[in-house]
């Protein structure tokens, strides 16, 4: 199934219960459709949701609304049903001294953490958590130099949060790349990280070892501009050369081409609730929804079939340990609020001394109660 957008589409987001897809256009538009195996997708929504850009979409508190950022610094919180404006935050990564210098923060990017909390990046490096229900700011760091190029969340791990204060901590950080940054999966049952390149090369790092790469695979000829987790093994990428791939992680492989938007760029993946669809974006203006019943039931007929080595050795794959909060750390039920403590940044950071360096920062997100 093909959707002709009309313009550069920027992100796409699958509503988490219904057949409904979104995406966000060069123009600032939001357009919502609603998709069936047996017909045409049907559009719901056309809006005028920013001035500038619709860089990033998201359906929040259960698909009952949707969020959109741009780079005018503004996030937009929509009605699903009726597309009515229910708050908008002008300013959501505005800074006084961006302001002076003429400068803003433009928000590219929005992860969806839990049920009630949600992340956003922007140009300069910032990242934002924000509560959903309050409608507020509740936490905010300063993770890069340069932009914010794409977000995972490690859901494993969880901390109960109260009414309490959040403090950031860069737990890790890895080593300068020339190679500019742009995707990144979780795999492996947390134990391996995935970077996709602007050079096309994979670059596979173990959890906990984040200094150096363990491996590196060249299997894209152009830059791999998103990633998508199909399995623990598996993952689907989308290329600058417009190919969607079907790509095996330990060991690494190109398993065979999906399917393609001519030669036009793939801007972003995504997967329908029940997975039976996925979704994909272009720099030709189409999003396509490809049915993946057929493939899903061949790739694991293969995948009974085959028997799992990994490349690297076990030395420097960790599982993940359980976090444990410090000594006389009170947990309080009050907002039966959940949240990983880990989640992964990348950014293309430009330093004066390096140029082109860019980096990966793991950042622990802990809670410390008033005292």
């Amino acid at each position: 199934m093909e959707i002709n957008l009309g313009k550069l589409p920027f992100d796409l987001d699958f509503h988490p219960s219904s057949p409904l897809v979104a995406a966000g256009l060069i123009n600032g538009d939001l357009h919502l459709y609603r998709y069936a195996a047996d017909s045409q997708p049907r559009r719901l929504l056309e809006i005028k949701a920013h001035d500038e850009s619709c860089r990033a979409v998201r359906f929040v508190d259960s698909g009952r609304v949707i969020l959109t950022a741009s780079p005018d610094c503004s996030i937009l919180a929509m009605d699903v049903e009726t597309g009515t404006a229910i708050a908008r935050l002008e300013d959501a990564h505005g800074l006084a001294e961006f302001i002076r210098l003429c400068s803003f923060c433009h928000v590219n990017r929005l992860v969806n953490l839990t049920e009630t909390t949600i992340a956003s990046g922007d140009d300069e490096g910032y990242i934002k958590v924000w509560d959903t229900r309050q409608r507020a700011c509740c936490n905010s760091f300063h993770a890069h130099e340069d932009y914010i190029s794409d977000v995972a969340f490690m859901p494993g791990t969880m901390q109960l949060l109260g009414t309490s204060l959040r403090k950031n901590k860069v737990q890790s950080q890895s080593e300068f790349s020339e190679d500019e940054l742009l995707s990144l999966v979780i795999m492996k049952n947390g134990r391996k990280v995935i970077r996709g390149t602007q050079t096309g090369a994979l670059l596979l790092y173990s959890w906990g070892h984040f200094k150096d790469c363990s491996d590196r695979f060249l299997g894209h000829p152009m830059s791999v501009e998103t990633l998508l987790k199909f399995d623990e093994d598996t993952l689907i990428s989308g290329s600058e050369d417009g190919v969607i791939r079907l790509v095996g992680i330990l060991p690494n492989r190109i398993i065979q081409p999906l399917n393609e938007h001519s030669e036009y760029p793939i801007e972003r993946l995504g997967f329908s609730n029940d997975r039976k669809f996925l979704g994909s974006i272009s720099h030709d203006q189409m999003l396509k929804l490809w049915y993946l019943q057929e493939l899903l039931d061949g790739h694991r007929a293969r995948e009974s079939q085959l028997v799992e080595s990994d490349s690297d050795g076990n030395e420097m794959d960790v599982d993940l340990k359980p976090f444990k909060p410090t000594k006389g750390m009170i947990q309080k039920p009050v907002l039966e609020s959940r949240i990983s403590p880990s989640c992964i940044v990348i950014s293309a950071e430009k330093d004066v001394d390096r140029a082109g360096t860019l980096g990966l920062k793991l950042i622990e997100l802990k809670a410390l109660n008033h005292a």
